[in-house]
């Protein structure tokens, strides 16, 4: 006889789904890095993208294989096409047992210029099938610098939820209490390695350890990647004064609209009272049929939220780029004066 008391699977897995922790890591194979920064360096400075394949464990999503998204050209239909080598590509990977399950999605940025409501689209896409997926961020341009810069993203819960509603006013944001950095969530990064291959490179590491990237550590130019950094900054600039200047003619007709509509609020009472004198009905002082009291729709602040996450980040990189050139270049003076 059953456990009347007893659940069913789906109602224990809803349990668990819900009862799940908040993402705290992303474990990431040493050759699935391998794999991203080959794949970006090579079409750099074209922009690529590719698939992440691996396990959600608890607060840790693990990443152990990725493959690449071909590079089309703008004529061909790549949605479509695009969706298709995806599943061809996954159930290959299921053929010869290798994990399948998608996590998300890795690109490579120019600079730093990722935060785009493009990636906020294809979060949402990722989304409705995945419930935590990350997208992993590469910039070539900054690991030239000797830096690897690769970061894990996702998108915060609270901004989610609004964005779902289409609503970005600035009274849904007060009162949600959401600011332009609750947008993303980066989310740690971890390597993880198998034990051969641990030890394979530790057959392979020389005794003198000394990389190409060590060599460009102590490069003192920097000049093109601070010029590119500003000039990206001064367009940014340039595009968040035009989100001002939108905001501004809004507020200017809406004190326009409601110079508007007192105007004719005090002209209607002057009317009613006359109406009242001559022993008339008084006309109703709410005209929803007016165009002056047709709500003026407020422009939505994701662009401009995005715009300052854009700004902020190029100034994090001028600065962090800026700090070691002059760490680097107070090295050099003092091995001259030696």
């Amino acid at each position: 006889m059953a456990n009347p008391t007893g659940r069913s699977f789906l109602q224990v897995a809803a349990t668990e789904e819900a009862a799940a922790p908040p993402l705290r890591v992303v474990q990431i194979e040493g050759l699935v890095i391998l794999k991203i920064i080959k794949h970006c360096q090579e079409f750099s400075p074209a922009l690529v993208t590719g698939q992440l394949l691996g396990l959600d464990v608890g607060s840790i999503l693990e990443v152990t294989n990725c493959f690449p998204f071909p590079v089309r050209e703008e004529d061909e239909e790549i949605e479509a096409e695009g969706a298709n080598y995806q599943l061809e590509m996954m159930r290959c990977l299921r053929e010869v047992n290798v994990d399948n399950n998608t996590v998300g999605w890795y690109q490579s940025t120019l600079f730093g210029s990722f935060q785009t409501v493009e990636l906020i689209e294809t979060f949402m896409n990722y989304q409705e099938n995945i419930k935590r997926c990350v997208c992993i961020i590469y910039d070539p341009s900054r690991s030239n610098q000797g830096v690897l810069a690769l970061k894990a993203l996702k998108l915060s819960d609270s901004f989610m939820e609004l964005y779902k509603s289409n609503n970005f006013t600035g009274e849904k944001l007060r009162e949600k209490n959401l600011s332009w950095v609750d947008i993303f969530e980066e989310i740690p990064i971890k390597v993880s390695n198998s034990a051969l291959i641990s030890a394979f490179m530790t057959e392979l590491e020389p005794d003198t350890p000394v990389t190409q990237c060590d060599y460009e550590r102590l490069q003192l130019s920097t000049n093109p990647y601070l010029e590119r950094n500003v000039e990206f900054l001064i367009e940014c600039m340039d595009d968040l004064s035009m989100e001002q200047q939108k905001f501004q003619f809004y507020y200017r007709n809406l004190s326009r609209q409601q110079a508007q509509q007192q105007a004719w609020l005090q002209k209607r009472r002057s009317d009613n009272m006359a109406r009242k004198a001559a022993g008339e009905e008084p006309l109703p002082e709410e005209d929803p049929s007016n165009p002056i009291f047709k709500p003026l729709p407020e422009p939505s602040r994701l662009d401009s939220f995005l715009i300052t996450n854009q700004i902020a980040n190029y100034c994090n990189q001028i600065n962090g780029v800026a700090g070691q050139s002059f760490s680097r270049l107070y090295l050099m003076k003092a091995l001259h004066e030696n």
